[in-house]
C-alpha cells in the first residue's frame, strides 16, 4: 500500500518508509508526526533539531497533539544506542476521541513501531492528556520506571496493552488487519431476535456493525433453509449469522446452531475489518454466555458459494481419523443390536 506524504518534507515522492530510513540513519530528524488518514498511514509533519532535544520537546510536541485525535510521534534524542540515535515513541490518544479512531490507533501500534525499528525506540509514552505528553511528564515517567511506584492509570493501560498487544498487518505494504476485542453494544431488536432464536422460534438472524452509531444493529430474521443460506450472505459488507441447521446425524434428528462470520475479502475497507474482527469475539461471548445459545461451530467465509448441505455437514460433523482409514484392522462380526433412530418432526424432510 503506498503512503502519500504531507507535511514539511514538501516532495510527494517520498513515502513513510523513506522518511524512516532517513531518521534512523542520522540526525535529519527532531520530531515526526504520523495519522492515519483515508486509511493509509500518512506522514503529518517533520521538524529538524535547532537545540538540545530537551530545550525544544514542549515547543515541538504539544502544537502537534488535537484536543480529539489520536497521532503517533516520534522524538529524537540526543543519546545513542549501537544502532544510532535514540528516540521516544508518543502515542496520542485524547478521552475525548472517538471509540473507532481510538481502536484503529490502537491496532496500528503495533506495526508503526515495527516499521521504524523498535531497537531506535528508547521509551514509550502512552497519553491521554497533554500533560502526560510534556517534558515533565515524560521525566516522570522515567522516575517511574526506576522506582516500583504505583502505575499511573495511562502507565496501567499501556501495560495491559502491551501485555494483549496484537501484531497487525497494516502497515505501509499492506491491508490487512486484526486486532484484540472491542465490545460494542448489542441493540434491544437484535438482543431480541436472538432471544426468539435461542427459543427455537426463528431460525436465521442476522446482526451488522453500526461504524458510525458504534452499536451492532439487527439486519436480518427471515426463514431460511440451508438451500437459501447463499443468498442471504452480502457481496460487499461484512455480516455476523447466527443460522439454526437442521438435519440427521447418524440416525438422531439435531439442530445445530452455527455462527457465520461473512468477511467479502478486500471490497471492504480496512476500517470495516478491524470493527468486525474486533467485535466479533465479545459478541459471541456475549452470546454464549449471557444469551445461553450453545453454538456447535463458528465459521469465517468470504462468500456464501462454500454453504452446502455437505460443506454444513463436513464442518459440524468433522470425520475423525480419516487419514488412517486405509490402514484400519478388518471389522469383526457385527455384535451391535440396530442403530436407534430417532424420527424427525413431520414437516421436516
Amino acid at each position: 500500500m503506498h503512503m502519500n506524504i504531507t507535511g514539511d518534507t514538501g516532495s510527494a515522492g517520498n513515502d513513510v518508509k523513506d522518511i524512516f530510513a532517513g531518521a534512523r540513519s542520522g540526525d535529519q530528524y527532531r520530531v515526526l508526526k504520523m495519522v492515519i488518514d483515508g486509511e493509509q498511514l500518512t506522514m503529518d509533519t517533520t521538524r529538524k533539531a535547532s537545540k538540545k532535544w530537551d530545550a525544544e520537546y514542549d515547543s515541538l510536541v504539544l502544537p502537534l497533539l488535537q484536543d480529539d485525535m489520536p497521532c503517533y510521534i516520534l522524538y529524537r534524542l540526543d543519546s545513542s544506542n549501537n544502532q544510532g540515535y535514540e528516540w521516544i515513541f508518543l502515542a496520542w490518544s485524547p478521552d475525548v476521541s472517538a471509540v473507532r479512531h481510538k481502536m484503529l490507533y490502537a491496532a496500528t501500534r503495533a506495526t508503526v513501531k515495527k516499521e521504524f525499528g523498535g531497537g531506535h525506540i528508547k521509551d514509550e509514552i502512552f497519553g491521554t492528556s497533554k500533560d502526560e505528553m510534556t517534558l515533565v511528564g515524560y521525566r516522570k515517567y522515567l522516575a517511574s520506571q526506576a522506582a516500583p511506584l504505583p502505575l499511573t492509570a495511562a502507565e496501567e493501560e499501556l501495560r495491559k496493552m502491551k501485555l494483549s498487544e496484537v501484531q497487525t498487518d497494516i502497515s505501509v505494504d499492506t491491508k490487512q488487519q486484526t486486532l484484540q476485542g472491542v465490545a460494542f453494544p448489542v441493540h434491544k431488536d437484535a438482543i431480541a431476535a436472538l432471544e426468539r432464536f435461542r427459543d427455537k422460534r426463528i431460525n436465521y438472524v442476522q446482526l451488522e456493525v453500526d461504524a458510525q452509531q458504534e452499536l451492532i444493529r439487527l439486519c436480518n430474521t427471515e426463514s431460511t433453509e440451508v438451500k437459501d443460506l447463499p443468498m442471504r450472505i452480502p457481496k460487499e459488507s461484512p455480516r455476523y449469522h447466527f443460522f439454526l441447521y437442521k438435519h440427521s446425524h447418524e440416525g438422531d434428528y439435531l439442530q445445530s446452531t452455527v455462527f457465520i462470520y461473512s468477511m467479502p475479502g478486500y471490497n471492504c475497507s480496512i476500517r470495516e475489518r478491524m470493527l468486525y474482527s474486533s467485535c466479533k469475539n465479545p459478541l459471541v461471548d456475549m452470546v454464549e454466555n449471557t444469551l445461553q445459545i450453545e453454538i456447535e461451530k463458528k465459521l469465517e467465509i468470504d462468500n456464501g458459494d462454500d454453504l452446502t448441505s455437505d460443506f454444513l455437514y463436513e464442518e459440524v460433523h468433522p470425520k475423525q481419523h480419516a487419514h488412517k482409514q486405509a490402514f484400519a484392522k478388518p471389522k469383526g462380526p457385527g455384535k451391535r443390536g440396530g442403530r436407534r433412530i430417532t424420527q424427525p418432526p413431520a414437516e421436516e424432510d
